[in-house]
């Protein structure tokens, strides 16, 4: 069940809130409006008055919620209106009327509006135009003149919110710690949908920022990103000329005047005000410690496998910028993905970014090769043979964001660690249709028997635990081709493998031959050895077939806590 304020000002915003709760809605979505409840209990009903104007009710109706401010004159509020829609969702059960007046009078005594048992508390009605919702409208006066006592009425709503939707078996959300985006509001919602459009703008502009705070690498160039897109920003300026803030309006967004309509970067979402958004480009922004030159998508998903050992060992701040860091890449990911998964990491992106935040501040330091090798593939789209690139760095983007979502959980994060939890479940669609095709290459190049043979003897010799499931993995001719490729190279197999396994536990890997098989590659293609070192290890293969190494077991390294072995 989803509560949520808005105060209204001006000297007619009670008539108006009225006029829009009683009226067909702006795509006329509103249904059979009628009182369910009021604070007296007998408020004239625009919407059960057959043999009245309605028009007349509405008028008479809100001339008594009103009489408090208007008794009070120029010293009546500046807000004078408390609309508190309540929404119910889509699955739960259609409630009757006096189940909803019930919740109403529950959310304004949370809210101070109107406690229980108070006679002198502020006038309020509670609307019914559709099934799964109501909205509660009151007059910021109470009938003695005084102002009610609402602090913190958001928060005391949500908290009666969760209670509500125990005790009626409702859909039971996350509760919040304050830093989720602001959601649309019902208007915005239904100009979408009037316009047949998928999203609100509010969420594809949010969209749109943070895509282009992860893609730059300075201010100017956030700017221009986004007058690439024909996104229109405007400054807030302050008496020195420099700008404090800005605001951002989606092309082709217009109110009933034509004008752009502006939202306030921090009305998207709490981490894009200006200055937040220049906390972030300092991150990033050209250093004397730049990313080595080398293969950046290697570079990207060896910065991606060490986030789950600094979540499992980091303090919290260093965790915290690590999930900003990975909800940066995830918002690039869209744009350098195969077109048959654009879509879900789209969808994964747009989940997770409740993720990335917390009320624990973020010390990106330690991300800043995770955040400038993700701009290299944005920004150069540099060569990904066959898509095993892009397909490690997915599988490595799955690891983070499971720890990500346990992470939150210990923190008792309810809503990012439920958000992670959604992330996962595109993402695994995105990488099933990326990794398959990928892998069946790879399998269709597989080694001849003998060599197989050799490799599955050092497995069963390594991770006797591991060693039945990975030869019978489906993805096992890839692991070989890979193990081939490798000696190809001039590397020992017998070396790489035992460097793949002491990366990290396959103790919770779905598909251990998969894990590995990612691992071989990024290690056989890093690091190719000089002349010299291809001649000794021929000879070593030559002298030691089936090398053996120490095994490889789950005491060695604790499944939930990534060896040393991943740091690079």
């Amino acid at each position: 069940m989803i509560p949520k304020i808005i105060l209204g000002t001006g000297p007619d915003a009670t008539r108006r809130t009225i006029r829009y709760l009683f009226g067909k809605g702006r795509a006329n979505e509103h249904i059979d409006p009628h009182l369910v409840a009021s604070w007296n209990d007998f408020a004239p009903d625009p919407g059960r008055s057959p043999h009245r104007d309605p028009k007349e009710v509405e008028a008479q109706l809100a001339a008594q919620l009103d009489q408090p401010v208007k008794m009070l004159g120029d010293k009546a509020p500046k807000y004078t209106v408390w609309h508190c829609p309540v929404r119910a969702a889509p699955e739960d059960p259609i409630l009757t009327d006096a189940q909803w007046a019930e919740i109403a009078r529950r959310i304004v005594a949370a809210a101070g509006i109107a406690p229980e048992g108070d006679e002198e508390a502020c006038r309020w009605v509670a609307v019914r135009h559709a099934d799964d919702h109501i909205h509660i409208a009151a007059t910021l006066v109470r009938q003695d003149g005084k102002r009610p006592k609402r602090d913190h009425d958001q928060r005391a709503v949500q908290r009666e919110a969760r209670k509500i939707e125990i005790d009626y078996g409702l859909r039971r959300l996350k509760p919040g710690d304050g830093t989720a985006a602001k959601r649309p509001t019902s208007k915005e919602h239904f100009k979408a949908k009037r316009l047949g459009q998928d999203a609100a703008a509010r969420d594809v502009l949010r969209l749109w920022v943070r895509r282009a705070v992860a893609a730059a690498a300075d201010e100017a160039e956030f700017f221009a990103l986004l007058e690439a897109t024909d996104v229109t920003v405007r400054l807030k300026l302050g008496p020195s000329g420099d700008a404090l803030g800005c605001n951002f309006a989606l092309p082709g967004d217009t109110n009933d005047k034509g004008e752009p309509v502006f939202y306030a970067g921090s009305t998207l979402a709490p981490d894009l005000s200006l200055p937040k958004i220049r906390e972030r480009l300092a991150t990033t922004s050209p250093q004397p410690a730049t990313v080595p030159p080398g293969n950046p998508w290697h570079q990207a998903t060896a910065a991606t496998e060490r986030i789950p050992h600094r979540l499992a060992h980091g303090n919290d701040h260093a965790a915290q910028g690590q999930l900003e860091a990975l909800g940066a890449a995830l918002d690039l990911m869209p744009v350098v993905a195969p077109v048959t998964v654009k879509a879900d990491l789209e969808r994964a992106a747009a989940v997770f970014e409740r993720a990335t935040r917390s009320r624990i501040a973020g010390d990106r330091d330690s991300a800043r090769v995770l955040r400038r090798s993700m701009q290299a593939i944005w920004r150069d789209r540099p060569q990904d043979r066959d898509g095993a690139g892009f397909a490690m760095l997915l599988d490595t983007m799955l690891t983070a964001v499971a720890y990500a979502m346990h992470w939150h959980r210990t923190r008792q994060h309810a809503q990012q660690e439920a958000a992670a939890q959604q992330a996962l479940v595109h993402l695994h669609t995105a990488y099933a249709q990326t990794a398959e095709p990928v892998l069946a290459g790879l399998a269709h190049r597989a080694p001849s028997l003998q060599m197989k043979h050799r490799y599955a003897h050092h497995f069963q010799e390594a991770v006797p635990e591991h060693a039945e499931r990975i030869l019978n993995d489906p993805a096992w001719d890839a692991l070989a081709t890979v193990l081939a490729e490798a000696e190809a190279a001039g590397h020992n197999a017998a070396t790489v493998l035992d460097q793949a396994l002491s990366q990290r536990t396959l103790d919770d890997a779905h598909s251990p031959a998969r894990a590995l098989t990612w691992r071989i590659r990024r290690l056989g293609e890093r690091h190719v050895p000089s002349p010299l070192a291809q001649a000794a290890n021929a000879r070593s293969v030559t002298q030691r077939p089936t090398a053996t190494a120490p095994a490889h077991t789950a005491a060695a390294v604790q499944s939930s806590q990534p060896s040393q072995g991943r740091r690079r």
